[in-house]
């Protein structure tokens, strides 16, 4: 019997050897054609966290809104702006990016009452002033200018007026003592 022989690999040709040169440096030790590598692509295995909901334009509407309808003085342009915000954030909330389109109404609303609220006092303030006799004390002490008795005269008279007008009695308040 004979023994059986190791399996044989076949013999391949030996090729010369190169030698291994490090890849080109760009001038300045920088990176090659002056970009950066890319960053590392994200784990394909697993999905981007889901982001939540971006509820802050509406949240701001009614926030805004609220304060306006508070503050009669900026009533006009913050109800303006809690408007805008309510409908952007209305837009969000039909897209399903948002979860809060009741709040965005609700911003939206409170923003147009609170704007009309504030023509109204504005346009009740400008009534009753003319009304006094307003612009006749204005008048007054344009004339008076610097001279203080004629201003005080003034004051005195628009006193009278308004105490006439609506049956008060206007009392400066005496000052502390010591």
């Amino acid at each position: 019997m004979t023994e059986p022989q190791p399996p044989q690999h076949p013999q391949y040709p030996q090729y010369p050897q190169y030698p291994q040169y490090p890849p080109p440096q760009a001038p300045g030790g920088g990176y090659p054609g002056g970009y950066p590598p890319p960053p590392p692509q994200p784990y394909s295995g697993y999905s981007p966290p889901p982001v939540g909901p971006k509820n802050g334009l509406g949240i701001a509407a009614l926030v805004v809104a609220i304060i306006a309808l508070i503050s009669v003085v900026g009533g006009v342009v913050l109800g303006i702006v809690a408007v805008i915000l309510g409908f952007l954030g209305w837009q969000r909330a039909k897209r399903g990016e948002a979860t809060n389109g009741g709040i965005a109404i609700a911003g939206i609303v409170l923003g147009i009452l609170s704007s009309i609220e504030a023509l109204v006092v504005i346009a009740l303030s400008v009534w009753v002033f003319n009304e006094v006799g307003g612009t006749d004390y204005m008048d007054c002490l344009s004339k008076a200018g610097s001279d203080q008795e004629a201003a005080q005269q003034c004051v005195d008279k628009f006193q009278d007026r308004v105490e006439d007008q609506f049956s008060v009695t206007i009392t400066t308040p005496a000052p502390p003592t010591p």
